[in-house]
């Protein structure tokens, strides 16, 4: 059963990869970030990637495919196994003009500051979880970005710290590391790693039910790296008269690590081998500043420079989780 599990998470997987090239809703149009500048003809003649708006960007995106958490704090045991579906809706403040990189923006040119009002961005996904042996546990899986090509490939490890004392009068304790990372995009290169610590009780009902609540505090770390952009993916290079187009593609800066902070409250409802998990997270505002541009200026919006230094100014997010599935 579990090798059939897992298999089938790899299945999906590489079913993603080559997922059809046509333009969803939710896929992304880097070059909307970048400023363009022209010559004295009005010629176009170089794009600046916006480093303000590509942090604040991978700071959102991050949040809405970092680790998924979903778990109480007790671990499977040795001979554990759980095979879920999940669903996952995260708000982002669509109302800043980087959110003009999706492709069904209604204000590709971002001039429309305010009429986006607030959004969502939905996944859902399959995970497979394995005890290996007592307070040890390791899960992977994959999410999927709606109405997008993107998918994120996840894995975490689990130790309990604590648990198992069910009978008394004090919780179970786990600390978790995990990653995720964004596949099926060329211009954006997004790596999110987490840590987190549980603290869950867990409560027998009936004798058939069990439930147990947790909370937790998780830390995140998103990698935001740059492919190489093309400014003007309407134009084909190789027709008569286009020859120098290529000279008009860019990339963003790399940057330092962005860091969020979440917090999680959720229960895991089982009867027999059947189980549910609601989970509710919130990600507090970015405030990190990139610092692998040392003694720059601050970035400005519609910066003609890339020579300046970037802060994240990503609002805070919320998410809404759940998974239903099977636990051995």
């Amino acid at each position: 059963m579990a090798r059939g599990a897992l298999t089938a998470v790899a299945t999906v997987a590489v079913i993603a990869l080559p997922c059809a090239a046509r333009a969803d809703r939710n896929d992304f149009v880097m070059s909307r970030l970048g400023t363009r500048i022209s010559d004295g003809n009005g010629q176009l003649s170089s794009v600046v990637g916006e480093n303000l708006e590509f942090r604040a960007l991978a700071s959102q995106l991050g949040v809405v495919l970092a680790p998924q958490l979903l778990t109480p704090a007790d671990t499977l045991g040795l001979a554990g196994f759980q095979f879920d579906a999940t669903a996952s809706q995260t708000t982002i403040d669509s109302k800043q003009p980087y959110w003009r990189v999706l492709a069904g923006s209604p204000d590709p040119s971002g001039t429309n500051r305010v009429a986006h009002g607030a959004g969502v961005l939905r996944t859902v996904g399959v995970f497979a979880h394995k005890g290996l042996w007592p307070s040890f546990e390791l899960g992977a899986g994959a999410i999927h970005l709606l109405e997008s090509a993107t998918w994120a490939v996840q894995a975490y490890a689990q130790l309990g710290v604590h648990e198992g004392y069910h009978d008394l009068a004090i919780p179970s304790i786990a600390l978790r590391g995990a990653v995720s990372r964004m596949v099926n995009q060329q211009e954006l290169d997004l790596t999110i790693v987490s840590l987190d610590l549980t603290v869950s009780k867990h409560f027998a009902i009936a004798g058939t039910w069990r439930i147990d609540p947790f909370v937790g505090f998780d830390v995140l770390a998103i990698l935001p790296r740059s492919g190489t952009i093309d400014a003007t993916p309407n134009v084909d290079p190789l027709a008569p008269g286009n020859a120098m187009d290529a000279a008009n593609n860019f990339a963003f800066r790399d940057q330092s690590a962005i860091y969020r902070n979440r917090f999680l409250l959720g229960s895991k409802l089982q009867y027999d081998i059947v189980q549910l998990t609601v989970e509710g997270q919130l990600a507090l505002a970015g405030s990190s500043s990139d610092d692998l541009a040392a003694g720059l200026p601050p970035c400005p919006a519609s910066s003609t420079t890339s020579n300046c230094a970037a802060k994240d100014l990503a609002a805070t997010q919320a998410t809404i989780s759940i998974s239903a599935g099977v636990d051995f």
